[in-house]
């Protein structure tokens, strides 16, 4: 049970055990918080590394896993070095599949008007792990009516 400002929460959670190696001298992915979603990854580099504005770069991180089939890596950006520096991850969401055993690395952009710098075992972006489903597509001439209708970008107000 989880205890908040006058509310008591019962919060289950899926624990898995995920197989990783950390080639990195820094420690293993965390939550920072009981309910964090993500985990924080650090960059694993020898060296400061100077991103110009609009340059995009390829962050290792050392880590290397083994999903469980089913289950998703979603690499997404960290929102203070985002609103500090004008980083983000390009990708973003970023997708590590449960095949993919090469390490974990992060295509981050600086998006903003001035050089940015990023240190060794600096904090880059975060990882969500979750599960995700197979589609089987069934053919179709009709689809349901809804009230959304065909609407897209913006038809269901500001």
């Amino acid at each position: 049970m989880i205890s908040g400002e006058g509310s008591v929460f019962l919060s289950i959670f899926v624990i898995m055990k995920v197989r990783i190696i950390n080639r990195s001298p820094y420690t293993m992915p965390e939550y920072a918080t009981i309910l964090s979603a993500g985990m924080d990854l650090k960059a694993h580099l020898s060296e400061p590394l100077t991103l110009q504005p609009l340059e995009r770069v390829l962050v290792p991180t050392g880590l290397y896993m083994e999903l469980p089939p089913g289950y998703e890596a979603q690499i997404r950006p960290r929102s203070g070095l985002a609103s500090r520096k004008g980083i983000t991850v390009l990708n973003s969401p970023g997708t590590v599949d449960a095949d993919y055993r090469g390490e974990v690395c992060v295509l981050l952009i600086n998006l903003s008007s001035a050089p940015a710098e990023i240190t060794p075992g600096e904090r880059v972006a975060q990882m969500v792990v979750a599960q995700h489903s197979r589609v089987v597509w069934e053919p179709a001439d009709k689809l349901s009516q809804t009230e959304r209708g065909t609407g897209g970008f913006g038809s269901t107000g500001p």
